[in-house]
C-alpha cells in the first residue's frame, strides 16, 4: 500500500512525539494502520508525504542513491536574480559539501492552488518575496533551505509537490488518499 499524504505545517513525520509539551503528529489523520513514512518533511516543512507498509518500497523511496526527484514550492526572502537561480542549478557549496545541480525556475506568483499558511508566513513590507520552483535528489537535513540561504535567498515557506511521479493533485493539507506504487505516468513538474 502507498498513500500520499499532505502534511500539514507544524506535523512531525511520526505517530508519536515524546516532547513536551506534546507536537502535532501523523497519528492524528486517521491513516491506515501499519503504514511509516518513506522519507521525511522537516516540522515547519509541508506538502507530499509518501506512506507505505512495504519496507522496500520505503527504502526505494527514501534511499538517496535512488536519485528520486523531490520538488518543491520554495517561497524565498527577496527576488532571485538570474545568477542565484544558475547557482542553485549548478550545485552550491554547502558545510557538508556541495550539492548535485538542481532543477530550478522562477515563479511570477504563487500558484493557485496554494493554501493559506496557518501561521501565516510573516510579511514585511521592506522586504519582498518570491516564489521558485526546486527539484533536488539529493536528500541531506533541511538542504532546499540550506541551498537558498547559500545564494542569500533565506526559505520562508516549503512546500514539497511531488516526490517522484508522485504529486499532490488537489490534496487538501491533512488529506489522504491510496494511490498506485507506479504513481501517475508524469515527471516530476
Amino acid at each position: 500500500m502507498l498513500i500520499a499524504f499532505n502534511k500539514p505545517y507544524g506535523v512531525l513525520c511520526q505517530f508519536t512525539d515524546r516532547s513536551e509539551p506534546p507536537r502535532r503528529t501523523l497519528a492524528e489523520f486517521g491513516l491506515p494502520p501499519g503504514v511509516y513514512a518513506a522519507g521525511r518533511l522537516d516540522f515547519d516543512s509541508e506538502g507530499l508525504l509518501l506512506l507505505t507498509d512495504d519496507g522496500r518500497l520505503q527504502r526505494r523511496i527514501a534511499e538517496p542513491r535512488q536519485r528520486t526527484w523531490k520538488t518543491y514550492l520554495v517561497q524565498v526572502e527577496g527576488v532571485p536574480a538570474t545568477a542565484q537561480l544558475d547557482a542553485l542549478a549548478r550545485g552550491v557549496v554547502l558545510k557538508d559539501g556541495p550539492t548535485l545541480p538542481a532543477r530550478v525556475r522562477r515563479l511570477d506568483a504563487p500558484p493557485d492552488w496554494l493554501w493559506p499558511r496557518e501561521p501565516p508566513v510573516r510579511f514585511r513590507r521592506s522586504v519582498p518575496d518570491s516564489f521558485v520552483e526546486l527539484a533536488i535528489h539529493e536528500g541531506r537535513n533541511r538542504q532546499v533551505r540550506r541551498m537558498t540561504a547559500a545564494v542569500g535567498l533565506p526559505t520562508l515557506r516549503l512546500v514539497r509537490t511531488a516526490i517522484g511521479t508522485h504529486t499532490l493533485d488537489g490534496l487538501a493539507p491533512g488529506a489522504w488518499r491510496e494511490v498506485p506504487v507506479g504513481g501517475p505516468r508524469r515527471g516530476a513538474r
